[in-house]
This record gives C-alpha cells, structure tokens and sequence, in this order.
C-alpha cells in the first residue's frame, strides 16, 4: 500500500448515510485517492447475519452484544489507530467526542429536505442487482428496524432520535444534487486535500 495522505488535523474519517445514499461508495473512493484503510460496518454484519442464519433485514433477531461490540471496536479504532476511513451507519454517531476525527453524513433528500427513497431503492436494485421487492425491504424494513433498535441501544428509546441528525456530523453531502465525483471533490476539500 502506498504513503497514506496527510489531512490537516484529521486522523480518522467517518462516513454514514443511509441505506443506498452513496456512502458506501464515497468510503472506497476517498480510500484510494488517499490510500487509506477502509472499514466497511456492512460487510461484518452481513457476516455475522450468515453466521446466524438470518437475512439481512432480520436486523431486531441479531443480538444486542454483536452491535454493542461492534460500536465498542469502532470507537477503539477511532481513537488509537490513523489512516482509517470507517463507513457504517453510527460510525459518525460513534465519533462523537473523539479528537481527530473528520465526520460524514450522505443523504438523498429535495430541495425541500424530503428523503428520496425512491432513488435509493432505485440504485441498489442498480448496484446490487436485487429486485424491486429486496430493494424496498433493504430501504424500509431495515433501516426502521435499525433505527428502532439503535434508539432502545443508544438513545434511551427516545422516539425521535435518528442517526442521520446533521448535528452529529462535520460535512453533509447531498447525492440527489451532486453525482459520485462532485461528492469526493466536496468531501476532499471540506478536509483540506491538496493536490500533490
């Protein structure tokens, strides 16, 4: 792997967004344009959800201690490692308080603030080559049963928590108005990238 790039006082990058909003894919680009590491929280899961005999959407059967940990390994990750670029749904939250570290959100919304789902559904059908059907669960069905489990884990069960709150983030990066390039171009000057 080659030198990693040097951000001004950032040592580890957060990257969230919800489900098909284009986290995934800004985490591997900035990973190469910097070359460092990237942590991707789904793949685990999706590990862990095999080891378990349980789909993908089973999210309320998974239990609590394989998320508890794994919020646990991210925080450690954040504070006593560098060059890691870590991209889960908390990882932002996750972050809260740790020196260092340069948190992302992705959203997908309109000019009035409404989240398109239609368009996130529309590009994992388009990524992943599920069907509609899949999409929709991936979209609906686990992101609420995510949300509803992260409250009662992390939040006290407060109704109205989400984890997508743009106050637990350092940069906001809207996908329905800025296509995959113009997104890595915001997040690196948002960070301080120079061109070498």
């Amino acid at each position: 792997m080659s030198t990693p790039i040097e951000l001004p006082n950032i040592k580890n990058i957060t990257v969230s967004g919800r489900i098909g909003a284009g986290a995934t894919t800004l985490a591997k680009k900035l990973a190469e344009k910097l070359n460092w590491r990237v942590l991707e929280g789904g793949d685990l899961f999706e590990k862990i959800h095999k080891e378990l005999g349980l789909s993908q959407t089973e999210v309320l059967k998974r239990p609590d201690h394989f998320d508890l940990e794994y919020e646990e390994k991210v925080k450690k990750i954040l504070r006593e490692e560098s060059h890691q670029i870590v991209q889960s749904h908390l990882a932002g939250f996750d972050a809260r308080g740790i020196e260092g570290v340069f948190k992302i959100f992705i959203d997908c919304e309109d000019s009035e603030g409404n989240d398109k789902p239609e368009i996130r559904i529309d590009r994992l059908i388009n990524r992943d080559g599920i069907s509609i059907e899949n999409a929709k669960e991936e979209v609906f069905d686990r992101e609420k049963q995510h949300t509803e489990k992260w409250r009662r884990l992390y939040a006290g069960s407060d109704p109205n928590w989400v984890y997508w709150d743009k106050k637990y983030y350092d940069l906001v990066i809207n996908t329905y108005s800025h296509n995959q390039e113009e997104t890595l171009k915001l997040a690196l000057s948002a960070m301080g990238y120079k061109r070498i």
